[in-house]
């Protein structure tokens, strides 16, 4: 009963879910299928997903509770209990409760508002439908309903409810199809088989209803790629695998229909798991408050007791000689209880060196910024209407801090898109396109493109601009025509024909469709699979191929091959792979093809593309006889039969003919490498943590120039144990370490303890250095022995690539950069699999891409390109961080200034608590008189312009190092604003002393005494704001000079006689601004004292820029020089990947499918090929270079629109793989 109860207050924190004793300590998990009554004695976790904070009970309570956490909310909470006491109050209670309630009021709406959206979409997921099995018949239910041990019905392209034990499928033998990019981010499918003693159940209600297994298994976990569990049922037990899981967040594919048992709920599921925890992000300049609060609540309250002694110490030597004419009570006749409610009294008088108003102004210039984000047109992404977002508006001067990146791979920094871009046929290049004098010229929009309609069945989308690769085609080139045929057989690619003509195919991997795509629009159409046969349509005729056997991919082998038998009964190899792994295998007549080859691949690699290279032989029927038969042998060993099959791979492998390479480009996304390299020179560290393949990251890494072939080396951590990892983390910091200390040696570094010292030694790293490490890896680095290792060679490297993580490592990663470094971390990610580290970064921004808005509605800024984080941190950021500390050394200079003359006038009144200034003059100072000009300073200034701020990225690293506004920095502000207080004072005060008015009476009353000083305050802390101030705008100048003259005009209005007739106890004082305002003596005092409070400022500064000027200066005056030209935009020349490194990734990086594809497990029908018609396509050749259809984004007038995704998510694999009857 208290857990629920508890339940229902504490807002929802992420992975943390509420359990009973008996729960908290659950080892195994028991579940019985069709037995709620059962399971329900477990008290397992319902599907119900929570993650808003607050519900209508519990809002106000935690609210408050959570601003009552900054330390200047509660002070000043306690400062309006004071003021209600009217024995220490000399200050109205309205002062001070109305700004407050005010702050509160706006941050609770803030946060009300966030939340409510956080309802909108935990009811969107918890109301979705569901299929359950009640009772022995399909009924609808909600996903919050569904119940551990239910079993649940999905339909193709469904989301899976919970994590489910697959029972049976459409499929044969059980399979089913999945799709886990909300998972780890990859859209290439996955294939799931239940138990054969299950999938016997079929789709047979009654049957499944009487299913009545017991599962016990592991407890709820995080492990993404782990199941271990047993299946009790009649008597026999089953050993359940991750291979049997469907989890949540998955999409079901290319699978008409599944049955699943739930095996966990909800917040105990896999994926919730891996969301991490929802924190409370406050910027660093926040914590920084509350610690000056503190530090000005101490210096306060030493004022306070200094004032109260010296009340005491007056009392008992003045004041007692006035007891007898005062009408005070025996009590206040006791000079240490005086000096002690003097000390309260100033306590609240003294009170606005931080007023509330500080608060509401940051909150004002907060959301000024947001809205700035918000209508950046520069942020905003046409093609998908799409404009930046700043979702919260607490984090804006944060954004000028960062110092660490984590950024997600795929639909981050690329597209999801591979194209067909270049290839070598026979020495011979293609792609590439020249004019009409033979010059290369850069392909873009306006490139014709090459004229496919001579091919029915072409894929509308693809683009080619090289019209001779397809005039060798029409010429029947013998060698063009075996490379296209290759690379329509030598894939383990599923097509799915949907109508006649409309062919889709389903990869393990982008590339790989990629590739058939491209023979296909080249001719080389693959049309149809069964497990003994290939059918192609081979220049609109159907040619169909006996598949003998698939020699599939593995990371060890790094190519993959084929052996058919074509219609003339020749047995022939296909194969494709990695350049130097084929190379090695290659007859020796290939030796000076190869060569030009390899010259090919090395231009292509420098290009940023991903390379294969492609070769064939023909087999001797005999021979083929004898090695089929020892394939068939080692297939039926049990021991080391991988090792086996290798062997007898690489025998068959040998004396290979060259066809050619081809070159893949993996679409980075807009703007990627010169955002990167921009970023990089702002002194800002990015890592890549994605859930791909290492190879495919390191290729990105490459494309992006973050991985570079001039790099003194690239540490690859792959270790299996942790003494594996830690071995090579310490060898790769020896070597580090070891080449440095040589540098030491040779005298270049300076000092060796410099070692001892990471942040300092960092700085003297001259190496460059990238460091990739997988996520296995990762986990033992992770853990508390290693982190620290893991850390400092990661600041030590250049580059950081972490690859095949799971969400909750990429949150790990985060955490242990948190923890460790003071610096400001930034996560960005597009998918699910990144809501773990943007939750848990100082600063997340969330992608709107093609895989859902699960990372948007996580983060704190959003937009739609990854180049935009440019713009969001070099100039918003940087602009918010700069506007934020100049507003803030100013307010702390200003209130200083304003308050301290209660201080110095505090000696001269008795200790008395008098105020210099009448209350109205307190009351509006820091709500009328100053609170506009600040604001327009804080909202628009600019210390130079956006196109300077990007062209220089130096001018960001102030901000990392807190260098604008920090103790020090506090520290000056406090002692300019009591230099000018009291010089504020003195000089009426001297002034004063002896001057008379004009008819010769004195001139020293109180009032006019007031009068003189606040005039003076307020005309100096109007020039401060105007030396402050470096971009003017009208509406700076509007504010500045309107709140002086608002100033006149009120005092005047307050001192009138109208006023006074009207309000005689409120405005008291008819006459005196008229009569002070009157002497020419009070403005010539008005003027020395702004001049001697301005002039020490305009001399230091003057001498600063001119002799010390900072980088800022320098900027700023080549922007003044150069204005008149006018407005010049940043135009970074385009970066291009020089690297000579080569890949051959353009298959799946893990074990592919040939085996399942052999046995025909996947394979509903096997149709003959001989059932397709043919098609003529040479009857339709007309025009080949003639195109009326443009490319849908530039490929050359920035890197950005050449270069976009990689595999990890590619949304066209939405659907199976398993093959169709062709028509």
């Amino acid at each position: 009963m208290a857990t629920g109860w508890m339940w229902m207050l504490v807002p929802w924190r992420g992975g943390w879910t509420p359990r009973s004793k008996e729960r908290g300590r659950e080892e195994d998990r028991h579940v019985r299928a069709n037995d709620r009554e059962f399971n329900e004695k477990f008290s397992y976790a319902d599907n119900r997903i929570k993650t808003s904070k607050y519900n209508i009970f519990t809002f106000l309570p935690i609210n408050l509770f959570e601003q009552f956490q900054r330390v200047a909310n509660a002070y000043f909470l306690v400062l309006l209990i004071l003021q209600l006491i009217p024995e220490i109050s000399s200050l109205s209670w309205f002062t001070t409760i109305v700004p407050l309630v005010l702050v509160l009021a706006i941050t609770a709406i803030k946060d009300a508002t966030d939340d409510f959206f956080r309802h909108k979409s935990d009811q969107q997921v918890n109301t979705r439908q569901s299929q359950v099995l009640i009772r022995g018949k399909l009924e609808n239910e909600k996903w919050m309903n569904v119940r551990v041990g239910d079993i649940i019905k999905l339909e193709n392209n469904q989301f899976v409810a919970a994590d489910l034990l697959l029972l049976s499928s459409s499929e044969p033998y059980g399979l089913c199809y999945i799709e886990t990019a909300e998972l780890d981010g990859e859209t290439n499918l996955k294939v799931r088989q239940a138990l054969t003693v299950t999938s016997d159940l079929g789709a047979d209600i009654g049957r499944l209803a009487e299913f009545d297994g017991e599962v016990i298994c592991e407890p709820p976990n995080n492990k993404l790629d782990r199941f271990i569990g047993t299946l009790y049922w009649r008597d026999n037990k089953y050993p359940l695998d991750n291979e049997k899981m469907l989890l949540r967040g998955c999409v079901l594919r290319n699978t008409e229909w599944c049955f699943g048992l739930v095996i966990f709920a909800g917040l105990q599921t896999k994926l919730m798991q891996n969301c991490g925890r929802t924190t409370f992000k406050r910027t660093s300049i926040d914590k920084l408050m509350n610690t000056l609060v503190l530090w000005i609540f101490a210096f306060l309250i030493c004022m306070g007791i200094i004032l109260a002694v010296g009340n005491t110490i007056w009392e008992v030597k003045v004041g007692r000689n006035f007891w007898a004419y005062l009408l005070w009570d025996e009590l206040l006749s006791n000079a240490v209880l005086s000096g002690f409610l003097t000390f309260w009294s100033y306590i609240i008088i003294l009170n606005t060196v931080v007023p509330i108003s500080l608060y509401v102004s940051v909150e004002v210039l907060r959301l000024g910024h947001s809205y700035f984000i918000n209508w950046d047109r520069r942020m905003y992404y046409s093609k998908k209407d799409t404009p930046a977002e700043a979702r919260t508006t607490t984090l804006n001067e944060e954004l000028g801090q960062v110092e660490f990146i984590f950024s997600d791979k795929t639909g981050t920094l690329t597209q999801n898109i591979m194209v067909f871009n270049k290839c070598s046929i026979n020495g011979n290049t293609y792609g590439d396109v020249y004019d009409e004098f033979g010059h290369k010229v850069d392909v873009t929009e306006k490139t014709p493109c090459v004229d496919f309609s001579f091919n029915p069945l072409r894929d509308q989308k693809f683009r080619f601009h090289d019209s001779s690769l397809v005039e060798a085609i029409k010429l029947e080139e013998p060698l063009v025509q075996e490379f296209f045929r290759l690379l329509a057989l030598c894939h383990t690619v599923m097509p799915e024909e949907r109508s006649e003509g409309e062919l889709l195919y389903q990869a393990q991997s982008p590339d790989e469709g990629a590739l058939v795509t491209a023979a296909r629009n080249f001719g080389y159409v693959f049309r149809a699979r069964t497990p003994e046969t290939i059918t192609l349509y081979e220049m609109g005729q159907p040619v169909t191929y006996q598949l003998l056997a698939i020699l599939d991919f593995n990371n060890v082998r790094k190519r993959m091959s084929v052996v058919v038998r074509n219609p003339k009964g020749q047995i022939k190899l296909y194969s494709k792979g990695a350049d130097t792994i084929i190379f090695d295998r290659l007859d020796p007549s290939n030796e000076e093809l190869m060569y030009t080859t390899s010259e090919h691949l090395n231009e292509f690699a420098g290009e940023g593309l991903r390379t294969l290279a492609l070769a064939c032989k023909d087999l001797d029927e005999d021979m083929f006889k004898e090695w089929m038969k020892k394939l068939l042998s080692a297939s039926s060993i049990l021991e080391n039969r991988e090792e086996h099959l290798g062997a007898l791979y690489e025998e068959i492998e040998q004396g290979m003919m060259l066809l050619g390479a081809t070159a893949i480009e993996d679409k980075l996304q807009e703007g990627v490498p010169e955002t990167i390299a921009c970023l990089t020179l702002a002194n800002i560290k990015i890592w890549v943590l994605t859930g791909d393949k290492l190879e495919t990251a390191m290729n990105i890494g490459y494309s992006c120039n973050m991985l570079r072939d001039d790099m003194n080396k690239v540490f690859i951590i792959s270790g299996h144990t942790m003494l594996e990892v830690q071995q090579e983390l310490r060898k790769a910091k020896s070597h580090i370490l070891g080449i440095s200390s040589e540098k030491c040696s040779n005298g270049e570094s300076g000092k060796a303890q410099l070692y001892n010292s990471d942040s300092v030694f960092e700085e003297t790293i001259i190496a460059e250095y990238a460091l990739v490490i997988n996520g296995h890896s990762l986990a033992h680095a992770l853990e508390a022995d290693l982190e620290k290792l893991l850390l400092d060679i990661a600041c030590l490297c250049k580059t950081v690539i972490c690859c095949r993580v799971t969400p909750l490592q990429k949150a790990q990663v985060v955490d242990l950069v948190k923890r460790h470094k003071r610096a400001v971390t930034l996560a960005i990610g597009d998918g699910a699999n990144d809501v773990s580290m943007i939750k848990t970064a100082h600063i997340g921004v969330g992608i709107s891409g093609q895989e859902g808005m699960q990372a948007v509605l996580a983060s704190d800024y959003s937009f739609a390109q990854f180049r935009f984080l440019q713009r969001l941190l070099l100039v918003h950021g940087r602009w918010s961080y700069h506007r934020m500390c100049n507003f803030l050394c100013y307010f702390f200079y200003k209130n200083f200034a304003f308050t301290l003359v209660h201080f110095w006038f505090g000696f001269f009144c008795g200790f008395s608590a008098q105020t210099v200034y009448d209350q109205w003059f307190i009351t509006l100072f820091n709500i009328v008189y100053t609170s506009l000009p600040v604001l327009a300073m804080g909202i628009f200034d600019q210390d130079v312009n956006e196109q300077y701020s990007l062209r220089y990225p130096n001018l960001y690293k102030p901000g990392q190092t807190n260098l604008l506004f920090n103790k020090r920095k506090f520290f000056i502000c406090t002692l300019q604003g009591i230099c000018t207080s009291s010089l504020l004072f003195f000089i009426p005060y001297g002034a004063f002393l002896s001057s008379v008015r004009d008819d010769g009476s004195n001139i020293s009353d109180q009032q006019a005494f007031a009068v003189t000083i606040a005039t003076s305050l307020v005309i100096v802390v109007s020039v401060q704001i105007g030396l402050d101030t470096n971009y003017w705008t009208a509406v700076n100048h509007f504010f500045i000079w309107g709140s002086l003259a608002m100033y006149f005009a009120i005092m005047f209005a307050m001192t009138s006689d109208g006023l006074f007739s009207i309000f005689p106890n409120q405005f008291p004082f008819i006459g005196t601004a008229r009569n002070s305002l009157s002497q020419k003596s009070v403005w010539l005092v008005i003027l020395l004292t702004t001049v001697v409070c301005i002039m020490p400022m305009v001399v230091y500064r003057f001498l600063r820029t001119d002799l010390r000027p900072t980088l800022s200066d320098k900027v700023r005056l080549m922007q003044q020089a150069t204005r008149r030209q006018g407005p010049q935009e940043q135009n970074l020349k385009r970066v291009r990947r020089t690297s000579s490194r080569r890949s051959a990734y353009a298959f799946a990086h893990q074990q592919g499918y040939g085996e399942l594809i052999t046995s025909g497990k996947n394979m509903r029908v096997a149709n003959s090929a001989q059932s397709v018609p043919s098609l003529d396509m040479k009857e339709n050749g007309s025009g080949c270079t003639e195109s009326a259809q443009k490319k849908n984004g530039s490929t050359d007038e920035t890197i950005g629109t050449a270069v976009a995704d990689s595999d990890e998510k590619t949304s066209g694999i939405a659907h199976s793989l398993k093959t169709k009857p062709a028509d």
